[in-house]
């Protein structure tokens, strides 16, 4: 009855979802393709395909080296790739191969995905992180197709709405043939919800390994600059404009002593003007339609702005280094996808997005197997455990506001604090590589499923 009061909802609503994306749309083209599949129409796939869901681009990333492992174990497997916005499915199809398909995840309401499922016909679906739907799992149950969700991640904050939702989370979990669990934690809490063959695998996002030619441009572009670099790494909404503010109230403080003194001397007519320069302020937001707007934020506090997408019209990194204008900006904005390999690169130092505000915070593992050390703020439970190890390994420190963490980070990069920064940076390579390994652990759970699933039942 709880889940036909849900479904009645959804459909209800309906109208408003739909338009919304087609709104969004007007940012992200992306939205409004193929929005029949949204509401589970669409090619008939070839059956029997592995269908692995990650709804957005960090989860899409973070399946990359799960499919890769997944191909090693299931050769000739096709691949049905499903997602929920514009960026993952735009970074997904980078890991399509012939024979693969692309598809929305349709809206979770009983016909919609009842059509997804008979059209599409997967023999074994996978799902990213926290993607667990009550019409989806039943639909999946009655016609015979196993659900496993990977990379599972639930938060104590995520737990308190599950269990104010009990009787639509319970049957939705207790269905899932198995949950591979990124922490302990996440297990306790997700078998408290309901779910039963729990397993304990890692966290996928250490198995990311950075690309080496963005790294390797990334460290090309901060020798040219000869300044130190801050990234502010995937920020969200509200962050910016307090970190604008933070960094125009410390920005006399940044110039180094022995900078500031050469300058000043006999000799600063001769000196590379660059030198006397405070650090660039780099800013990647998270999302894609709010560069603009981030852009705007920049110029109107005075800021001299450079923008990464107005260098180059060629392919991403085709080219040595930025035009020779950009070297004078105060601010970069980092308007791209897919260069945070060249972002982690080419800074010195980075602040964590969406720590600052009560959002959870990002993933921080990238930016430290790049050997960026990061400054958190005070909301990282979506990375909770991720965050407290590379703290207790020394390669981040918890703030609680932007502007202790512009002031931590002028420590940081202060010349007399070489050393200990090098300690840090050397401390989050080594705590990354620690970690990986749940890619393989993780395929191999998935292949276990597959071998043992059931004959699908007749569609209807």
């Amino acid at each position: 009855m709880v889940r036909l009061l849900y479904s009645s909802v959804l459909r209800l609503a309906l109208p408003l979802w739909l338009a919304r994306l087609w709104w969004r749309g007007a940012r992200e083209p992306g939205y409004r393709q193929h929005l029949r599949e949204r509401l589970g129409w669409g090619a008939l796939q070839t059956p029997g395909a592995l269908w692995v869901h990650a709804v957005s681009l960090g989860e899409t990333r973070a399946a990359a080296p799960l499919i890769a492992a997944l191909r090693e174990r299931l050769p000739g497997v096709p691949l049905l790739l499903t997602h929920g916005t514009a960026t993952g499915r735009a970074a997904g199809a980078d890991l399509l191969q012939p024979g693969d398909r692309q598809a929305w995840l349709p809206i979770d309401t009983p016909g919609a995905v009842r059509r997804f499922l008979q059209h599409q016909r997967p023999a074994l679906g996978v799902l990213m992180e926290t993607e667990v739907w009550p019409n989806l799992q039943a639909q999946a149950a009655q016609a015979g197709v196993p659900i496993v969700l990977a990379n599972a991640r639930l938060s104590e904050r995520s737990a308190a709405k599950g269990r104010r939702l009990a009787p639509l989370m319970r049957p939705a979990l207790a269905s899932m043939r198995c949950v591979l669990a990124q922490s302990e934690a996440d297990a306790q809490r997700l078998r408290a919800l309901g779910a039963g063959d729990v397993r304990v695998m890692g966290n996928l996002k250490f198995d990311l390994v950075p690309r080496e030619d963005l790294l390797a441009l990334g460290r090309r572009w901060r020798q040219w600059l000869k300044r130190p670099v801050v990234l502010a790494a995937v920020t969200r909404e509200g962050e910016e404009q307090a970190l604008l503010q933070a960094w125009l109230a410390q920005r006399s403080a940044w110039r180094a002593p022995a900078r500031q003194a050469a300058v000043e001397s006999d000799e600063a007519g001769q000196a590379d003007a660059a030198e006397s320069w405070p650090p660039l302020l780099l800013i990647v937001p998270r999302h894609p339609q709010r560069f603009d707007e981030v852009a705007a934020m920049v110029t109107a506090a005075g800021l001299q702005l450079g923008r990464r997408s107005a260098w180059t019209a060629s392919k991403l990194g085709a080219f040595d280094e930025p035009p020779v204008d950009a070297r004078a900006c105060e601010v970069w904005l980092g308007d791209s996808l897919g260069e945070m390999a060249l972002y982690y690169g080419l800074a010195d130092a980075a602040l964590l997005g969406g720590s600052f505000a009560p959002l959870g915070g990002q993933n921080l593992i990238e930016s430290l197997a790049c050997g960026c050390p990061m400054v958190v703020g005070p909301h990282t439970f979506n990375f909770a455990e991720a965050t407290q190890g590379a703290i207790e390994a020394g390669a981040a420190e918890r703030v609680a506001s932007l502007s202790d963490a512009v002031a931590r980070l002028q420590q940081w990069l202060s010349p007399d604090q070489a050393p200990a920064h090098a300690q840090r940076q050397a401390a989050g390579r080594t705590f990354a590589a620690a970690h990986r390994g749940a890619a393989r652990r993780m395929a191999d759970a998935v292949v276990e499923v597959w071998r043992e699933r059931a004959a699908p039942r007749p569609w209807r």
